[in-house]
């Protein structure tokens, strides 16, 4: 996978060292001797990852990652800090800072290319769903401010932590480490079965499973699949270090676990994860706002278009009927105008509620405009289709509608059927003759059912 990778250092040899071998697996190499350089060129080229080195004159490594994480155009790019010295407090600042990842020099090159790459396909996936916010904005149907509410109301909230471990004594004392969380053994039961893990840590020691399985298997189900994982790796196992990201860990720590460290690992994936998980919670209102009519939570005529030409295109070839109803409330302007809009509202989600609760599962209730509906119906013909009709007609009329301040109204519908016929039907041509019955229903004298035909069901 390619990707552009900026490599800051203030030493040259160090940095020409890292963009041959980088270069070398076909990355696209940007480069910054200083902090300040660093940040400039991150915020004009959008680099997919930055190896930061820690010790630099000036601004060091630590504040260039802390004021990149903290911009709103570089937040989600992922840094890995690079240093001399591997001391603890340097990687738990490092964590502090907001770096994803922390290599020692001399850099081991099979390890940061596994990283690099785990990384970059996280940073894939994040750009993805940034470009689809950012559409959504641009075109009114996506609220910025909503995932930013969706995060703070999860920001003090503990995680779920899923500890997947036969080492019965590591386990233990990870789960005491983590305990401002919600923490499990994987062979202990969830204290909250609707409460779905912020977070996995998977030991590939255990003797009793494969880690790299269960790993693997995370990724290969839907449910999992964006699941933050934590390998637990001895410091002097590369094989297991590198096998483990390439099958899809996020992070790794070292056995003996350190607290401080583990903490900070595990507050950074549980924040990435809700970060994510808000982003995707607003793309799909988003999607469900562009399809969805807002007063009443029927579907809209957009919605119904993509829904109808399939299934009509289908019974024109031959396959399963379908039916289509077009209702419109009768006298509906005389409520608006009698009883103001307010009323008006209250009417439409009264009987859109009702016309929900009396189609199939399988049916598409939709508002078109105004107090004029449509019901598409798969699979039945239009004499079925008139047996339901009319079993609305008789749930819209059976039972005065209640409005603003208890006001009862006697509310009445006419609808029209029509049925797909033969293979040069089209969904304007379904909808015409659907249209045609309810006219005739209104010129009828309304609070009636109307076929295709013309013959009056009731």
């Amino acid at each position: 996978m390619s990707a552009r990778v900026l490599v800051v250092d203030d030493v040259e040899a160090n940095v020409r060292l890292l963009h041959a071998k980088l270069t070398a697996e076909y990355f696209d190499v940007l480069t910054a001797s200083r902090g300040e350089e660093a940040i400039h060129v991150a915020r004009r080229d959008k680099p997919d990852i930055v190896l930061l080195d820690v010790m630099m004159p000036g601004v060091d490594g630590f504040e260039v990652c802390r004021r990149l994480k903290a911009e709103r155009e570089t937040r989600d790019i992922p840094v890995i800090l690079v240093t001399a010295l591997d001391r603890r407090e340097h990687r738990l600042k490092g964590l502090e800072a907001g770096a994803e990842d922390f290599l020692t020099k001399p850099i081991d090159d099979v390890q940061l290319m596994a990283r690099v790459r785990n990384l970059v396909r996280l940073k894939v996936v994040t750009d993805e769903l940034r470009s689809r916010e950012a559409m959504g904005a641009r075109l009114g149907v996506i609220d910025i401010e909503r995932r930013a509410q969706i995060l703070s109301s999860r920001a003090a909230a503990p995680g779920v932590i899923l500890i997947v471990d036969d080492n019965e004594r590591q386990a233990a004392r990870m789960k005491t480490m983590l305990a401002v969380h919600a923490v499990r053994r994987f062979d202990e039961p969830a204290a909250n079965d609707n409460a779905p893990p912020d977070m996995m840590i998977v030991s590939l020691y255990s003797k009793g499973f494969d880690g790299f399985r269960v790993i693997a298997k995370m990724r290969s189900v839907e449910a999992t699949r964006h699941l933050p994982i934590l390998a637990v790796v001895d410091p002097d196992d590369r094989e297991r270090a590198v096998r483990a990201l390439e099958f899809g860990a996020h992070d790794i720590i070292h056995r003996p676990v350190d607290e401080e460290e583990l903490a900070a690992r595990a507050r950074a994936l549980i924040k990435r994860k809700r970060s994510m998980d808000a982003l995707r919670a607003v793309i799909d209102q988003s999607i469900e706002l562009a399809v969805t009519d807002q007063l009443t939570g029927l579907f809209n005529r957009r919605f119904l278009m993509g829904q109808l030409t399939p299934l009509v295109r289908r019974a024109a070839l031959g396959g399963s009927p379908i039916s289509l109803m077009t209702l419109d409330i009768d006298h509906f302007k005389k409520i608006n105008d009698a009883l103001g809009h307010d009323a008006g509202d209250d009417v439409l989600r009264e009987f859109s509620a009702r016309l929900a609760s009396n189609v199939r599962p399988i049916d598409f209730a939709c508002r078109m405009g105004g107090e004029e509906f449509c019901i598409v119906m798969p699979g039945i013909t239009g004499d079925s289709a008139c047996i339901a009709a009319e079993r609305i007609r008789r749930q819209v009329a059976g039972a005065p509608f209640i409005v603003g301040g208890g006001e009862m109204l006697d509310v009445t519908v006419s609808i029209g059927v029509a049925a797909s016929e033969g293979r040069d039907e089209t969904p304007d041509s379904l909808i015409k003759r659907a249209d045609e019955a309810l006219y005739e229903a209104k010129r009828s004298g309304r609070n009636r059912v109307i076929g295709r035909s013309g013959v009056r069901v009731a």
